[in-house]
């Protein structure tokens, strides 16, 4: 990838998370996270052409997988305070591991009001192997980050010079280095010669407040529907949990043996209909038969949507992390899911839906 050219004055904040990209050999035991975020970014060749303030923030050393919803809310809330603290921030990096980024950064979208981009990113391959991605990611996040031009889109993923939504991102392959896509959608831009290049732009924002220091963590599970499925995994999830997905087959449909079990559960607790598919939405009134789309729905399970099962499940703890009701859910996933119109949205939407710049600084837009 080309240097970008110079963006002087120009601040980003990188925080450290851990993951492949900071990880080093551990003797014969594999590798391990043990880089510094300031020794990550000093790995990054042509950064300093651009001219780009970079601050580093070592917020945690872990693989990907190991990572928290706590760790991801205590983020959001460091992201809040640090830029409202310093309006001069113009952007965000977070670098961590790739296992979780497509769950992580949608939390991260949910949370983050502010106007500047929260730009996710990782590598596919360690630093002590050829090939290494990791300096091209972070040099490519950092330039996304720093351009006024990709603010108001929330939180960010880019990797392989691509740059995607949150809402939309997904980890499609175990090892290849372009394994982030954006099955519904495709990407929101390119880094071409080192600039980032938006092709599209997304039209709103779906933010919710921050949970309240202390809350206690619903349960959400995500049970995905396979053939010949007998129900035991649902049989004893009555009592145990806050909330529930299901990954469902094609556009919603379940083995009419489960529908009982579904039903009582969605009479207790919030159930939400996704497809296993991972691409396109549920349908809401296609097919009528018992185990159908229409018959859920009729239930009282709640649409995903567009969201796959992993996006419908952070949205559903994110949701009841923050007290919501009933009513309240049905119209997030609604306007999350892309099945309603964006004004439904039961909390204030912060950003713009136009392609002007955004002002300098981290400033909130509610």
């Amino acid at each position: 990838m080309a240097v970008s050219p110079g963006m002087p004055g120009r601040r980003v904040i990188v925080y450290g998370l851990g993951g492949t990209i900071a990880m080093t050999a551990a003797g014969s035991d594999g590798v391990a996270p043990t880089l510094s975020t300031a020794q990550l970014v000093a790995s990054v060749p042509g950064l300093a052409a651009t001219g780009i303030g970079v601050e580093v923030e070592d917020f945690r050393r872990l693989p990907g997988a190991s990572l928290t919803f706590d760790d991801i809310t205590a983020l959001a809330q460091s992201v809040h305070e640090l830029t409202t603290a310093d309006p001069g921030i113009d952007g965000v990096v977070v670098v961590q591991g790739t296992d979780t980024i497509e769950e992580t950064a949608y939390l991260l979208d949910l949370l983050h009001p502010e106007a500047c981009p929260v730009v996710v990113t990782g590598a596919m391959r360690p630093p002590q192997l050829a090939g290494a991605d990791g300096p091209a990611n972070l040099l490519a996040a950092i330039a996304v980050a720093a351009n006024p031009h990709t603010g108001d889109q929330g939180c960010l993923v880019v990797l392989a010079d691509e740059i995607h939504a949150a809402r939309r991102v997904r980890k499609t392959h175990t090892s290849a280095g372009a394994t982030f896509r954006s099955p519904t959608g495709g990407p929101l831009g390119y880094l071409v010669e080192g600039q980032p290049r938006m092709v599209n732009r997304l039209t709103h924002r779906t933010v919710l407040p921050r949970p309240a220091a202390g809350s206690p963590p619903p349960r959400v599970a995500l049970v995905t529907i396979v053939l010949g499925d007998d129900g035991l995994l649902l049989e004893h999830l009555p009592g145990h949990l806050d909330g529930l997905v299901v990954a469902a087959f094609g556009v919603g449909h379940v083995p009419a043996a489960l529908v009982p079990l579904l039903d009582t559960l969605a009479r207790r607790i919030p159930v939400v209909l996704a497809s296993r598919t991972g691409a396109g939405s549920v349908a809401a009134a296609t097919y009528g038969f018992p185990g159908s789309e229409r018959d859920l729905l009729g239930r009282g399970l709640i649409s995903a949507g567009f969201l796959d099962p992993l996006k419908a499940r952070i949205l559903l703890h994110t949701l009841l992390t923050a007290g919501s009701d009933r009513p309240t859910m049905t119209a997030a996933f609604g306007v999350a899911g892309g099945y309603t119109d964006p004004a439904r949205w039961p909390w204030p939407r912060p950003g713009r839906t136009d392609s002007q710049p955004r002002s300098p600084g981290c400033v909130a837009t509610n």
